[in-house]
C-alpha cells in the first residue's frame, strides 16, 4: 500500500499564520504539524509516501523531510495548484499510486492511543474495498457523520448534519484499494465547486465494498482548523508528553522502532538536535536499549 498526505489548501481560516506558510508547517507543541500525519503512515507500514501541497509551500516540505531516505522511507511532492477537494488527491496521484492500494491522511489531523498503530497497520493490508474511521464527538454537527447498526452496517453519511443521526464523526483517514481513482473521475463537483470525498465514500457503500472501524475512548483524534484547536492540540501533546516521558508523531524513532534505520543513523539524527529535548529523547531511546542509566 501507498500514502498520500493531503497537505494543500490556502488556509485562510487561521490568517494571518498562514498568509506566508503552509497550516502544514505550523507547530504542534514540538514538531511541525505535518510530522502528525506523516507518522500516521508510517506507523501503518506505508514507506512510499506522496505530499500534495501547493506550489508555494513544496520547497518547505522539500526542505524538512527532503526524500525521506533519512527515516527510511521514500517522499515524493506533487502539486495541487487550487483547493478543489480531497477527492482530487487520487487524481493527482494516479501515476504515483499506479496498481497500488493507497491510504489518504489529511495534513491537519492528529491521532493518539495506545493501540493506534496496530489498527491502521492492520488496515494497510486492505486489498478490496473501503476502509473510513468513526470517532465519537460531542459535537458532531461539525463534521462527516458516520451512522451504524449495532453489527457495524453502514446506515447512513451525512455532512456537517443539522440534526445528527450519529455521533461519530469521520476524521480525515481512508483507506481504498486501487479503483479508487476510476471512482474519483467519476466525481463531479459538488454545490461548493469541490470534489468530495464523501462522494467517493458513497460509491463504496453503494457497492456494499466500504467498512468501518469505530474508535474507542482510548483513542484521541483532534483537528486543527481553528486557532483554539491548534493551542488545544499543542497543549494535549505537551501533556502527553511530559507525563508519559514518551513522545507523539516522532518519525525518527517509528522510523528506528519499525526497524527502517539502524541505531547508527538515530544516532546521527539525533545529534544536530543534541541541545533541544527532542533531540537527547531519541538518545535516550537507544540508552535505554542498550541498558545505560
Amino acid at each position: 500500500m501507498k500514502g498520500i498526505i493531503l497537505a494543500g489548501g490556502s488556509g485562510t481560516r487561521l490568517y494571518p499564520l498562514t498568509k506566508s506558510i503552509s497550516k502544514q508547517m505550523l507547530p504542534i507543541y514540538d514538531k511541525p504539524m505535518i510530522y502528525y500525519p506523516l507518522s500516521v503512515l508510517m506507523l501503518a507500514g506505508i514507506r512510499d509516501i506522496l505530499i500534495i501541497t501547493t506550489a508555494r509551500d513544496v520547497i518547505y516540505f522539500e526542505d524538512l523531510l527532503r526524500d525521506g531516505n533519512h527515516i527510511g522511507i521514500n517522499i515524493s511532492y506533487a502539486i495541487q495548484d487550487e483547493p478543489n477537494g480531497i477527492a482530487e488527491a487520487f487524481l493527482i496521484a494516479e501515476g504515483f499510486i499506479g496498481d497500488s492500494a493507497v491510504a489518504l491522511v489529511l495534513g491537519d489531523n492528529i491521532f493518539y492511543g495506545s493501540n493506534f498503530g496496530n489498527i491502521v497497520q492492520k488496515h494497510s493490508q486492505l486489498k478490496e474495498g473501503g476502509i473510513i474511521f468513526g470517532c465519537y464527538v460531542s459535537d458532531p454537527e461539525r463534521y462527516g457523520i458516520v451512522e451504524v447498526d449495532e453489527e457495524l452496517n453502514i446506515l447512513s453519511i451525512e455532512e456537517k448534519p443539522k440534526n445528527p443521526k450519529s455521533y461519530y464523526a469521520i476524521p480525515g483517514l481512508y483507506f481504498f484499494d486501487n479503483k479508487v481513482v476510476d471512482i474519483a473521475r467519476q466525481v463531479q463537483p459538488s454545490p461548493r465547486g469541490e470534489l468530495e470525498i464523501t462522494s467517493i465514500i458513497d460509491k463504496y457503500r453503494e457497492k456494499d465494498k466500504l467498512k468501518v472501524q469505530l474508535l474507542g475512548r482510548g483513542l484521541a483524534w483532534l483537528d486543527t482548523g481553528t486557532h483554539e484547536s491548534l493551542l488545544e492540540a499543542s497543549n494535549f501533546v505537551e501533556a502527553v508528553q511530559k507525563r508519559q516521558g514518551l513522545y507523539i508523531a516522532s518519525i525518527e524513532e517509528i522510523a528506528y522502532r519499525r526497524g527502517y534505520i539502524n541505531k547508527d543513523q538515530l544516532i546521527r539524527l539525533a545529534e544536530p538536535l543534541i541541545k533541544t529535548d527532542y533531540g537527547n529523547y531519541l538518545i535516550e531511546i537507544i540508552k535505554q536499549e542498550e541498558g545505560i542509566k
